[in-house]
């Protein structure tokens, strides 16, 4: 265990902590050479005590990793393979936790956890697909701990909730010191685990606009629960003239849209014509939890199960 300072300087809104209390783990490999992870040394942790600080701490003091429940980065600690050295903790921010409405619009703050999402009634009302796919993430801890603005910023193309933010045409919101904007979420990915976000950016919030259809949503993990999917799919029926909207996870690069399966489905082709088409928008890989025809198969017979699901299916 090593303890290291903390150091107050003038500014009462900000507090530099160079080194942290931190358990640290050893063992002996095959070899008998000791193995030891979660070493921190030399790092830095900036702690804003409002909104306007962290955004002036970004552009001032930069780069900074911006961290608040940290269920993913404490894992690249743990693994040793944690290259930055200096962080910004978001999580005493308020300001980016409510889920409430902006007129029509569901707007869910960056730092809402996934057991707020569970236990919002807004969520339940107006995006229960959400709900579903927060439940589906880890246990109650990392429920407790982990959050939607985390899930988007660590951009795997394998988080729960990505899915459910495609297909729902949800808009992120970035916010520096210099002003808001916002981005589609279709258009807030460029590839893997990488985004538009700038470096003097945080997520905000993201905002959804009324859903209308059935909401769906289907995880295919190792197990049930506390395991990364190897597909995840989250899908809307078609209503009121609207084509269905399909997003699906863990079979490429990014979290995809699917938008010509959308169009042959709305167009009447047969379910096997569909199924074909999505096998031919999806780019799936072989990893360690899985393989490239699994998740082929996986993600044609979840389009089925949803099709089928649908009202009047």
């Amino acid at each position: 265990m090593r303890r290291l300072r903390a150091e107050e300087p003038d500014e009462g809104s900000r507090r530099e902590i160079n080194e942290f209390r931190v358990f640290v783990f050893s063992w002996p490999d095959r070899h008998g050479s000791s193995l030891m992870l979660g070493t921190i040394t030399n790092r830095t942790l900036l702690e804003p005590a409002t909104l306007s600080d962290a955004l002036r701490m970004l552009r001032d003091e930069g780069p900074l990793v911006p961290m608040a429940g940290c269920t993913d980065l404490y894992v690249a600690l743990n693994f040793g393979t944690l290259a930055e050295a200096r962080f910004l903790n978001l999580w005493p921010l308020g300001e980016l936790r409510p889920i409430q409405m902006r007129g029509d619009v569901l707007s869910i703050g960056a730092l809402a956890t996934y057991t707020d999402i569970i236990r919002s009634p807004l969520v339940r009302r107006r995006l229960p697909m959400l709900g579903a796919a927060a439940r589906e993430v880890g246990g109650a801890q990392i429920q407790n701990r982990g959050t939607i603005g985390g899930n988007v910023a660590n951009a795997s193309p394998a988080g729960d909730t990505l899915p459910v933010l495609a297909a729902a045409d949800a808009v992120v919101v970035l916010q520096s010191a210099g002003g808001v904007r916002r981005v589609p979420f279709s258009a807030f990915y460029t590839g893997y685990r990488r985004s538009v976000r700038q470096a003097d950016e945080l997520i905000a919030a993201l905002e959804v606009p009324p859903v209308r259809g059935r909401q769906w949503f289907r995880k295919v993990g190792t197990r049930a629960a506390q395991a990364i999917s190897k597909v995840v799919m989250a899908a809307v029926a078609p209503a009121a003239g609207e084509p269905p909207r399909i997003a699906l996870g863990s079979v490429a690069p990014t979290v995809v849209r699917l938008p010509s399966t959308e169009a042959a489905l709305a167009a009447g082709v047969s379910l096997d014509e569909a199924q074909q088409v999505l096998i031919e928008e999806i780019a799936p890989i072989d990893d360690l939890r899985s393989t490239a025809a699994y998740r082929t198969r996986v993600a044609a017979n979840l389009l089925a199960r949803f099709w089928n699901d649908r009202p009047g299916g």
